[in-house]
């Protein structure tokens, strides 16, 4: 689609300095920007390159005045990241308004669904699903039995929902997640042998999550794991049965969760960090990247290692882990010197 910049002025609510027909398509980084692409420019940092983009129209703080004399077209506005972030969410909801029920896809008759609905081809919906208003749900996804989905919920290509998993309102589930596999239940017998303990329970996700790809979140073994409202997680992480992540919590990527852990409100939880099973972590606790926490944290820790300390006691210990090398040789050095003090007094 194109835009002029009249019209993106009048989304903005900003000032158009240059001509107000410049039409743009794409965006683009102010050093990348190339004839129909639209930029912006709030860091002084990248304060040069507006004198030679080639974009058609760039957005900057109603502060600025340039030096010297440019190609651009200007649209003015009191904040220029804040404007640009906004029209990247509208650019996203024009791009991902998509409508209708594509050839290829099944929808089982049971399955009851609100307006604007979106079903890519080779999707599937399986018996007594209820889908909201707006839901958009892409090529070669999976809905499985009583699942019930919630209003403006986008499922992104791939993606796996088992049987009676509950989504709320506003989420996004992004390419190759699943969601409501079965937790890791054995059991081993007198010779080793493990059977499994069948996982009856469900997921719930409550409203406004935001969930990256290829992450995994099990099903219950009884009850349910449940995701609550305000929950951002990156890709590729695991969500083992019966865990319950508390709102506003945020995970990055590769981190674990093992069964039945409780996390707290407020959370952030950095790439790679494990977290053992049937712990109770607190609200506003930060565990710094590739922690290991293996047992209960009160709230508003803030931990690293593994296992985590206390993270400016980790940090006064990484002083010495670094050195360590040398202290030993200081000591080595200090036991010959003793010894050789006794074996003189010894002569």
């Amino acid at each position: 689609m194109k835009f002029t910049a009249e019209q993106i002025a009048e989304i903005l609510g900003g000032e158009v300095v240059g001509n107000p027909n410049a039409e743009v398509s794409r965006l683009s980084k102010i050093e990348e920007g190339t004839e129909g692409s639209l930029t912006f420019l709030a860091n002084p940092k990248y304060i040069n390159h507006i004198y030679s983009t080639k974009a058609s129209v760039t957005i900057v703080n109603d502060t600025f005045v340039p030096e010297t004399e440019i190609s651009t077209t200007l649209i003015k506005v009191d904040d220029a990241y804040a404007s640009f972030s906004k029209l990247l969410e509208f650019y996203n909801q024009v791009k991902l308004n998509k409508n209708g029920i594509e050839p290829q896809s099944f929808l089982s008759e049971s399955v009851k669904y609100g307006k604007n609905l979106y079903l890519g081809s080779f999707s599937y919906i399986g018996q007594n699903v209820i889908l909201g208003n707006d839901v958009k749900i892409y090529p070669n996804s999976f809905i499985g039995d009583n699942v019930v989905i919630g209003n403006n919920v986008h499922i992104f290509a791939g993606a796996k929902i088992y049987s009676e998993t509950i989504i709320g309102n506003n989420c996004t589930i992004h390419s190759g997640t699943i969601i409501g596999a079965d937790g890791f239940g054995f059991v081993p017998n007198e010779e080793g042998i493990y059977s499994k303990v069948p996982q009856i329970g469900n997921v719930i996700i409550e409203d406004n999550v935001d969930i990256g790809a290829n992450t995994t979140i099990d099903r219950a073994t009884l009850g349910s794991t449940i995701i609550r409202k305000g929950v951002k997680l990156d890709n590729q992480i695991q969500i083992a049965h019966n865990v319950e992540i508390g709102e506003n919590t945020v995970i990055a990527a590769q981190s674990g969760v093992a069964g039945s852990t409780k996390i707290g409100k407020n959370g952030m939880i950095g790439g790679q960090v494990g977290i053992a099973g049937h712990l109770t972590i607190g609200n506003n606790v930060r565990l710094q990247a590739q922690s290991g926490v293996a047992r209960n944290i009160k709230d508003d820790e803030i931990l690293q290692g593994s296992p985590t300390l206390a993270y400016t006691d980790f940090n006064k210990s990484y002083v010495h882990f670094k050195n360590l090398p040398k202290i030993v040789a200081e000591l080595e050095e200090l036991k010959k010197q003793i010894l050789n003090q006794k074996n003189g007094n010894n002569g």
